[in-house]
């Protein structure tokens, strides 16, 4: 069992930047994978950044260039920096790790990108 903590999100005029951060109650070496997912009204659920079991990140499309997904193994932190927001990066933002094939979510923190 791991419980995941996010925190960071709020009000952000678009090109702006905003950090969440994530803790996990685990030692990030336990974890299979890590990463964020968002959540817009009416959408699905989808990928935004990952570590991969072998340490590689990748990233959803519409985000490369912009966010950056970061580990601080010692806090077991993982930190999304989003740069260049814009208003379709609006949604609630969801920290995953998965364990043995069992996904675990933390509650998620909402991001606002207003023009």
């Amino acid at each position: 069992q791991v419980q995941l903590v996010e925190s960071g999100g709020g009000l952000v005029q678009s090109g702006g930047s905003l950090r969440l951060s994530c803790v996990s109650s685990l030692n990030t070496f336990v974890i299979n994978t890590m990463g964020w997912y968002r959540q817009a009204p009416g959408k699905q659920r989808e990928l935004v950044a990952i570590f991969t079991s072998d340490g590689i990140t990748n990233y959803a499309d519409s985000v490369k260039g912009r966010f950056t997904i970061s580990r601080e193994n010692a806090k077991n932190t993982v930190y999304l920096q989003m740069n260049s927001l814009e208003f379709e990066d609006t949604a609630v933002y969801y920290c995953n790790a998965r364990i043995m094939n069992k996904d675990y979510w933390g509650l998620g923190t909402q991001v606002t990108v207003f023009s």
